[in-house]
């Protein structure tokens, strides 16, 4: 199914023809979005587990020593035309793209503090600042967890950007921040958005979960996206735990020319939400990328793994399996008509840190 930018008229939760498409989508089930039932099934007593894990013992689950982090530097990001492919990771899940001269932004998250009570963040302050970002033409939103959707962010990028695209749902809470609906194009599963008509992105199934309070879990769906146009097709996973659903993307819209794929805060407790390393392996042979680039990890202390943890397992998994595995530093270009960024830059840190 096809929309154009300005898909969706309505505001979710006060107006009728946005909250009947909500009650209609497959993925609405039990008064919430429930397409693969309840995979985060912690008990109590797992829950209290994690909790005392999390807050009285110690893993290195924060570098001790500063995380590498380059200034970004855009004279070799910027540029049109076919065939040009670029990114800048800015840590955790949020990266620039450009994709053939246009400038897409995911998940941004720019605060150094993303909740009251949740974590800060460790590799320091972001590559870029928002001002110095080039104009957008879109922001890609995953789900509306904290550490994905930031209100700080958007409220400056409403400046830098008209054009948001988003899971139902999560429209109104952008529209809350005063981003205009006109701005918001808000899809279910394997619906599209064209930015014209050379540039597609569409919105793919994940499994994980939504919520940013105590009381309206799941009422908002997220995806994984296809970003594609007639020169370079990239997959963003935004979060998910390893399901058949890859498969079905891989065999839908693959081969990709790369795959934004979470590598990070897993743990067999919750790996339903959250892929292990090896299954993001299996998730990008899946969808049949041929470079894979690990996001969701470097930035957010967010589960009970050293920091470095996924990035050794990916690695050799990925030698084992002669994956093309890029690992740039946090601000750095990645060019995909140059040689591949594959740097273990992380192990100094280690090395250095053991040292101590």
């Amino acid at each position: 199914m096809t929309f154009s930018l300005s898909c969706t008229s309505s505001k979710a939760g006060s107006n009728p023809a946005i909250q009947n498409k909500i009650e209609a989508s497959p993925q609405f089930k039990e008064s919430g979005f429930n397409p693969y039932g309840n995979p985060l099934d912690m008990s109590v007593l797992d829950n209290v587990r994690v909790a005392w894990k999390f807050f009285f013992t110690d893993n290195d689950r924060t570098p001790d020593l500063p995380i590498p982090v380059i200034s970004g530097d855009l004279s070799g990001f910027n540029g049109g035309g076919n065939r040009l492919l670029n990114a800048i990771w800015f840590g955790h899940s949020s990266l620039l793209i450009n994709m053939d001269g246009y400038k897409i932004l995911t998940d941004p998250v720019f605060e150094k503090k993303i909740s009251i009570v949740g974590p800060t963040r460790f590799c320091g302050d972001p590559p870029l600042t928002i001002d110095q970002l080039p104009p957008l033409d879109v922001v890609i939103i995953s789900h509306d967890h904290y550490d994905h959707l930031n209100k700080f962010s958007i409220l400056r990028l409403k400046e830098k950007t008209s054009r948001f695209i988003v899971p139902l749902g999560v429209g109104a809470v952008l529209e809350k921040w005063g981003v205009s609906r006109d701005h918001i194009c808000e899809l279910d599963w394997w619906e599209e958005c064209h930015l014209d008509p050379n540039m597609t992105v569409t919105a793919t199934p994940a499994q994980h979960f939504s919520g940013r309070g105590l009381f309206d879990r799941n009422q908002t769906l997220w995806a994984s996206w296809v970003i594609s146009n007639s020169a370079h097709k990239v997959f963003f996973s935004g979060d998910s735990g390893y399901f058949k659903g890859f498969k079905e993307i891989g065999d839908r819209f693959g081969p990709f020319d790369i795959t934004f794929l979470e590598c990070g805060a897993y743990d067999l407790l919750w790996h339903k939400v959250h892929m292990l390393p090896e299954e993001t392996v299996r998730a990008h042979l899946d969808l049949k990328g041929r470079v894979l680039h690990p996001i969701h990890w470097g930035a957010f202390n967010l589960a009970l793994h050293s920091w470095f943890e996924p990035m050794e397992r990916i690695t050799a998994v990925a030698k084992r399996k002669e994956i093309q595995l890029i690992t740039p530093r946090i601000g750095e270009t990645t060019r995909y008509d140059q040689p591949l960024l594959k740097e273990r830059w992380w192990r100094d840190i280690v090395k250095r840190n053991n040292e101590k």
